[in-house]
């Protein structure tokens, strides 16, 4: 089946004061967006959804990651990541969750900007302009809480009820002034380790 891509649209925010203060370094947020014709709309429940998988996840995933590049001027540039899409009204979750939940769409993403963390995510269901929010964490380092961010914006006429909007997010920097320490250090004074950070 073709994948239909209504429209996509970048998402570029720069952050120069936070708290009253000035950023000793701006940060920027970027979001890549897709809108596409949902696969499988009224096709009924689909026992099968990897034929849809196969066919737009590797575009979506080309396609955001290069429009994140281009904004970031390089893989390198980025520092916090992560995904998301929202699933017209009509749709499942599960359409969704298709898109951005396989190796097909994530692994351009990982390998341009040369990652080792897993993805951040969301996927939801919603009207157009519903909220679209791309949590965000540190490529390498899941325990570094100064990119823990969310970037949040919304698409005044998507997702129409037999679409999928399909996003990317990147930061580059943290928060400006962080200053909440990481996970690290609560580990290290609570005595846990690394690997069972609940101790149980």
């Amino acid at each position: 089946m073709a994948t239909i891509i209504r429209k996509t649209l970048l998402h570029v925010e720069t952050t120069l004061f936070e708290g009253g203060r000035e950023a000793p370094t701006p940060l920027k947020l970027i979001a890549a967006i897709a809108v596409l014709k949902n696969p499988w709309a009224g096709l009924g429940f689909v026992e099968d959804l990897r034929p849809g998988i196969h066919d737009a996840a590797p575009l979506l995933g080309a396609l955001l990651t290069q429009m994140v590049i281009d904004v970031a001027g390089s893989g390198e540039n980025v520092e916090g990541y992560g995904k998301a899409a929202v699933v017209g009204l009509d749709g499942e979750i599960e359409h969704a969750s298709a898109l951005i939940h396989t190796l097909r769409f994530g692994n351009h993403y990982r390998t341009a900007v040369g990652a080792k963390s897993y993805l951040a995510f969301t996927n939801t269901r919603g009207p157009a302009n519903a909220p679209i929010s791309i949590p965000l964490m540190d490529k390498n380092d899941e325990g570094r809480r100064s990119h823990y961010l969310t970037i949040q914006t919304a698409i005044a006429d998507a997702p129409a009820a037999d679409e999928i909007v399909v996003a990317l997010g990147a930061s580059i920097g943290g928060r400006p002034h962080h200053r909440i320490g990481d996970r690290y250090q609560d580990l290290k004074e609570l005595g846990h380790d690394v690997a069972n950070p609940a101790a149980v």
